[in-house]
Formats: C-alpha cells, sequence, structure tokens
C-alpha cells in the first residue's frame, strides 16, 4: 500500500475528547485519570483511555526506550526526538548521517540492543543516499548526552536504485541473540524473489552485523548470505513472540493483500507470484494466491487496511489483551488487535478507528501501549480505565 500522507481529517485533535462517542467504541462518561481524552472507551476486552503525549510530527516512524526512562521517537526527516516522563523534551539527537529523502524514504526503525545497560548499543535503519538514491542502511550507535557516538554501518542493502517506494524496514531481536531486519523490494516486483539482491527480504545477522553461518542460503551460488526469508513485497511491521521464539511480520499488499505472516528460516513469501491483491490500476498481478513452495499468510486484509507496525503484547496493564498481536494501519486509519493461536489466526478486533495512519505500536518496559500517527502526527499512550 502506498504510504504517502493523507489529508488531515478535519477537527481530529479535538475529536479526541470526544473519540468513543464516534466510532472508537463505547463509552461510559467516565473521566479519565490522565490526559487529554475524557471519555473512556470500551472495546471487547479492555476499557481505556487515550493520553495525547505530543502532536505537530511530520512522519514519525519508530519508537524506543532507553533504561533510565527516556523515550526515542524517529521521524522520517531524519530527526530522532528525546521524551523525558512521556512528555517531549524539547531535545534531539544529534549526529546522525544525513538521510535520502525522496518519497517514502529516510529515517525509518530505531530499537535498543536487549543488553543495552551494558554495551550501549541502539540500531535503526534510514535511506543512505548513495550514487544519485538510497538503500535502506542498518546501523548501530552509542549516545553521549544527547549526541550519536561512534556510529557504526553494519549493513547496506544493494542494489542502490532512486526508486522512492518500498524501503521496509523494522528491526527485531530474538532470545538467541540475532538482529533481524525487513528490506522492501523498491517496487521492483522481481527483486523479491531474486537471492541474489536484497530486496524484498528479511535479514538476519548477528548484532555486531556479521553474518550467521547458518544462515539458509549461505552456500547458495550468489544469493545474499544475510538473507533470511525472502518472496516479501514491503514488510513494515515485525514483532517477536518470545514465548514460543516466533518472529510474526507484516506486509503491504498492493490493491488488497496486506498480510500477517510467521517469519520461518529459509521461506518463500510468495510476491510476487501468489497474491491476494491486484495492481493499483486494477492489473491482474498474479491468477495465483497459492503455488507449492511458498508460504500462505496466516491472514491477509482485502481491501488492504496498510498494515505498518506491528506488537506483540506481554504486559499486564491490559487484562485480556495478553499476548494479542497490535498491527497499526495507515488507509485504514486504525489498529487492528489480533488473537493468534498455535499458529493459527483466531480473531480481529478494530481499535481508534479514524484516528490518523498509524504508522507504529510499541509497549513500553512498564508495560503500557503507545501509538504513532501520522496526518495527524501523534504520540498517543493508552491509559487502563483506574489509571
Amino acid at each position: 500500500m502506498r504510504t504517502g500522507q493523507l489529508p488531515v481529517q478535519a477537527g481530529i485533535l479535538a475529536a479526541l475528547t470526544l473519540f468513543a462517542a464516534c466510532g472508537g467504541g463505547g463509552t461510559d462518561g467516565e473521566q479519565a485519570s490522565a490526559g487529554h481524552t475524557a471519555s473512556v472507551i470500551v472495546s471487547e476486552k479492555v476499557r481505556f483511555s487515550i493520553d495525547t503525549l505530543h502532536t505537530g510530527m511530520e512522519n514519525p516512524w519508530g519508537m524506543t526506550w532507553l533504561p533510565d526512562g527516556r523515550l526515542l521517537v524517529t521521524e522520517r526527516n531524519g530527526e530522532i526526538l528525546v521524551f523525558e516522563g512521556d512528555r517531549y523534551s524539547g531535545e534531539k539527537l544529534t549526529g546522525f548521517p544525513e538521510t535520502y529523502r525522496n518519497g517514502q524514504s529516510g529515517l525509518l526503525d530505531i530499537q535498543v540492543h536487549p543488553d543495552y545497560e551494558n554495551n550501549g548499543w541502539i540500531y535503526a535503519t534510514y535511506a543512505k543516499p548513495a550514487n544519485g538514491g538510497g538503500s535502506t542502511t542498518l546501523v548501530r550507535f552509542r549516545l553521549t548526552d544527547n549526541r550519536v557516538d561512534q556510529l557504526e554501518e553494519l549493513y547496506q542493502t544493494g542494489p542502490v536504485t532512486d526508486s522512492r517506494v518500498h524501503f521496509g524496514s523494522r528491526i527485531v531481536f530474538d532470545d538467541d541473540g540475532y538482529l533481524y531486519f525487513s528490506t522492501g523490494e523498491r517496487g521492483t516486483k522481481e527483486n523479491a524473489q531474486d537471492l541474489s539482491n536484497d530486496m524484498g527480504k528479511i535479514h538476519r545477522l548477528h548484532d555486531d552485523g556479521n553474518i550467521p553461518a547458518d544462515n539458509p542460503f549461505g552456500d547458495t551460488p550468489n544469493a545474499r548470505p544475510s538473507i533470511w526469508s525472502y518472496g516479501h513485497r514491503n514488510v513494515q511491521g515485525m514483532a517477536y513472540d518470545r514465548a514460543n521464539n516466533v518472529i510474526y511480520a507484516t506486509e503491504h499488499g498492493p490493491r488488497g493483500g496486506d498480510e500477517l505472516n510467521i517469519i520461518a528460516k529459509g521461506r518463500n513469501y510468495g510476491w510476487p507470484v501468489i497474491t491476494y491483491g491486484i495492481d493499483y490500476d486494477g492489473a491482474i498481478i498474479s491468477d495465483l494466491t497459492e503455488k507449492e513452495g511458498m508460504e500462505q499468510p496466516i491472514q491477509y486484509w482485502v481491501p488492504s487496511i496498510a498494515t505498518c507496525g506491528l506488537l506483540f503484547y506481554t504486559g499486564d496493564r491490559y487484562p485480556g489483551w495478553e499476548n494479542s498481536l497490535f498491527s497499526g494501519a495507515l488507509a485504514g486509519m486504525h489498529v487492528a488487535r489480533i488473537t493468534v493461536t498455535g499458529g493459527i489466526y483466531r480473531h480481529e478486533e478494530k481499535l481508534l478507528q479514524d484516528i490518523g495512519r498509524v504508522r507504529q505500536v510499541a509497549q513500553s518496559p512498564d508495560g503500557y501501549i503507545y501509538v504513532l500517527t501520522e496526518g495527524p502526527g501523534l504520540l498517543l499512550k493508552l491509559i487502563p480505565a483506574g489509571g
């Protein structure tokens, strides 16, 4: 799904105070204990309100927390905003490299290393300018105060193109210390099936950027040895289920065919050979929706909701939401709460309908759910009823 900015909905900031009465769920009229939203939203499992922490962002993309409680939020324009105590500090990180700004490119995801308290590493993906174009690039750095320091480039995808679309990108770590990051196929469908390039793939690395010896295509002639899975269109959501050692990923379809997948070693996820979508002009991309040797999504959306950002919730702040997946929806302008058991999609609930184009959903270290939207650019925190 194209990720260009949609017009801001008239009055949406003011409408936050009336959100529950305007399609976001029922309300019992109670006052929220915090934030700008008075109404309590009644969802299927949880009653909550919305605390609007910050407004006025342009294209926020990713967020991660430091052990000292600071929250870092990336803007696609290359800025990294610093929040303290759930409020914007007025500070931004300095010293991050120049980003390639063209269409959907820019500064993308950000994640702290699982052992950040001991090693201090922060990881980010961004579109690096090169040869008149740009490429999705993974870096890591440390902080000195609010300055980017000791930056290391770990992986630059190739080949470099001047395409304006489908850069990915999300970052996750598993419990074995491996890092995974996603790339889009840059608008060239055939890239996704071509193991000789990095596009339309999920890559697996050691945390220092070295390539694990047991990656699936290390011994395949001409294949990029960092590839973990392929046949992806544009993965912009990834989440790790620690209890079951499972990586979930959401990716954009064209018109229809957004997917939720379970990512496994060496698997082919089919794009563009199989798809549940059609092209933007109505043309048929493929008459196949399944094929031997290619994975089926555990859920797909027709029409597209434009999946973006993905959280596997492990906290206890919202009884009834444990082990749910939360996917942002750009075109759908909501958060989809999804239940999966035993690898099988079971149920889906729409939350925050018409809140804006949801770019990311994340869990804070103390178990709260935060939501980033663009058009308008908001940072929201979900507050369980009763605080």
